[in-house]
């Protein structure tokens, strides 16, 4: 049964959430306010936290950044009723792999929630994939470059595995959204952009180490992954 927490100051809106995903066969506990968030998932794993950002007593990304700290492989979807973009990408460089605005249908969050979580199970894909000096070990779900260990958060290994499934060939936002976030994803795609702009920081913080693949922007159609292993020639896209 996956855990998940909800973190909502509203307590009609928290009593909602917790008894349907209970009813829908989760395990879920609400915190009412940050700080509480914060105690709870110092002594408690979940699978998944719902972090609404609007906050009584602590502001909701640093609840975030509190949180993604203490369980780094935790799944975290922000709820907000703040949708500018500077809100989304602030929530998003905290350490959240998605985001939903208010108001939220029940269905969609259930549905986010299932995605995100199946997305997260362990599947039967094995090997390493090799680019240039970066090692990517799919089933131990690890980077290395030059045997030195790259961290990266859920969706940021996802997204690099995606990407490094078809090195050096374009691969459209959509394809990226659906393959990694979910397959029903509709409005904005800064969820994507703001963890390519991560996953380039922590790659490149330890190039030093190693030759290491790139990000390229694809402007109006999507991203390439250049692996620097393969021989000019031998390039795609």
């Amino acid at each position: 049964m996956p855990s998940v927490l909800v973190v909502e100051d509203d307590a009609t809106i928290g009593d909602v959430l917790e008894s349907s995903l209970r009813a829908h066969g989760f395990d879920a506990v609400r915190a009412g306010e940050g700080h509480a968030a914060v105690r709870v998932s110092r002594t408690m794993e979940f699978d998944l936290v719902l972090l609404d950002l609007g906050l009584p007593d602590l502001d909701g990304v640093e609840v975030c950044r509190r949180i993604r700290r203490d369980q780094p492989q935790t799944l975290i979807i922000v709820i907000t009723a703040r949708n500018s973009e500077i809100d989304v990408v602030l929530g998003l460089d905290a350490g959240a792999d998605d985001y939903l605005t208010k108001p939220i249908r029940l269905t969609e969050l259930l549905a986010r929630v299932r995605a995100h979580l199946r997305r997260a199970r362990p599947t039967e894909a094995s090997g390493t994939v090799q680019l240039g000096d970066l090692s990517l070990d799919i089933a131990a779900r690890r980077v290395l470059i030059n045997g030195h260990e790259v961290v990266l958060r859920t969706k940021e290994f996802d997204l690099l595995a995606r990407l490094a499934r078809d090195p050096d060939k374009a691969i459209s936002r959509g394809t990226l959204m659906a393959d990694v976030w979910d397959e029903h994803w509709y409005g904005s795609t800064k969820t994507l952009d703001v963890h390519v702009a991560s996953l380039r920081r922590r790659i490149h913080t330890a190039d030093s180490l190693g030759k290491v693949p790139t990000i390229t922007t694809l402007r109006g159609h999507g991203y390439r992954l250049e692996n620097p292993g393969a021989p000019t020639g031998e390039r795609g896209g």
